[in-house]
């Protein structure tokens, strides 16, 4: 934490809550500003657009479902990020890995439906995870054994991702009966339970994976903070040299890092392919990799606030759509203006305003330390 002398010499600790609630907040409040008049500029009302939104992605109970169905999607993403930054990586790959995910995921429901659904369901999240996490070995090896950057290999693998989803859907798993790069579909056996099965609610798309999103939220908060494994992750992020000082393999723990960001990562295919598209088809990754990065961000690498995070972007991207069928003005490509400065604000410009809130903090704590005697 930073710190800062009061007045009487006494060390001045910044709390965490400032780094992890403040500085989020006002930039989160900033990006919506700035939002504001953007819409103000086109024409409209910023504030019935925030109502708006606020609705649709709140307002009625299908509302939540699409919401929180989104929002499980930016939790894996954004908790696949987060490993990868406690060691110090920037992983851009997470798109790819989620592909490499949902092509394991598809693989198992399609040539091992002849299983029953208590067997075949964990199967296809293990497949998941192990294809995510071997797509994720191979940067993270070059990194950690050749010195590669793992942003430039991450980002190369997420464009032969793609072309190994066209050339499969294409030549090898496309379904014989229609024309379309897809599979055919699961057998309802292989399908995750939706929520409105075992809940009073309208039909929306959110299924089991939220329950397995909260679940590795936990996990992650466990594995980073409560393990030795986590804790070397956290040594080799904070400074390499000094990890190896302390007989601490930097290598081991890059891959390690790398391959679990990945396994995260791939239970996109889980929630997207298993839970609600029930084939393999191109694009259903729909940049959650990406957008992981910002919610990895702004939920500064913790779970609780990658959950806040990723529940903000799941409410942009059910309520925008809202936003953008009822108000004229604002179209699809707005609402995308409206998430990149949310992400910009919360990415690119994370400390912008903390210098000025920590030194508001300090003169605060001196007066009231002078004010105390």
């Amino acid at each position: 934490m930073a710190e800062s002398k009061a007045k009487f010499g006494v060390p001045l600790k910044i709390p965490g809550w400032i780094n992890y609630a403040l500085v989020p907040l006002i930039n989160l409040l900033a990006a919506l500003l700035i939002s504001g008049i953007v819409i103000l500029i086109v024409g409209d009302n910023p504030l019935k657009a925030l109502e708006v939104l606020l609705y649709g992605a709140f307002g009625y109970p299908e509302a939540v479902g699409y919401t929180l169905y989104y929002t499980t999607n930016f939790i894996f993403t954004g908790l696949a990020v987060a490993i990868a930054f406690h060691c110090g990586l920037f992983n851009i790959g997470a798109e790819g890995q989620a592909v490499l995910g949902g092509i394991g995921t598809a693989i198992v429901c399609l040539y091992l439906d002849w299983l029953p659904s208590w067997a075949i369901i964990p199967i296809a999240m293990i497949a998941a995870a192990l294809f995510g996490a071997a797509w994720a070995y191979i940067p993270a090896y070059l990194q950690a054994k050749r010195g590669s950057h793992i942003v430039i290999t991450t980002i190369m693998f997420n464009f032969i991702a793609a072309s190994v989803m066209t050339y499969l859907l294409v030549e090898v798993l496309i379904n014989p009966e229609g024309q379309s790069p897809e599979s055919r579909p699961f057998i309802e056996a292989t399908w995750l339970p939706y929520f409105h099965d075992f809940l009073s609610m309208p039909e929306t798309p959110l299924n089991l994976s939220f329950l397995y999103a909260l679940i590795l939220a936990g996990g992650f908060y466990f594995f980073v903070w409560r393990t030795r494994w986590g804790y070397e992750i956290r040594v080799v992020g904070q400074n390499e040299t000094a990890a190896r000082y302390a007989g601490i393999s930097p290598a081991r723990n890059i891959i390690l890092a790398m391959m679990i960001s990945g396994a995260l990562a791939g239970f996109v295919g889980v929630n997207e392919i298993q839970g609600v598209q029930h084939r393999l088809i191109l694009d259903f990754t729909n940049e959650y990799g990406f957008v992981g990065i910002a919610v990895a961000l702004m939920g500064r690498n913790h779970p609780v606030g990658i959950l806040l995070a990723a529940l903000l972007f799941g409410a942009l991207y059910q309520g925008g759509s809202e936003l953008a069928f009822e108000m004229k003005t604002i179209n699809k490509e707005m609402v995308i203006v409206i998430q990149g400065l949310i992400i910009l604000f919360s990415g690119a410009l994370e400390h912008m305003f903390r210098p000025r809130i920590e030194a508001a903090y300090r003169r605060l704590a001196t007066w009231r330390t002078v004010e105390t005697g």
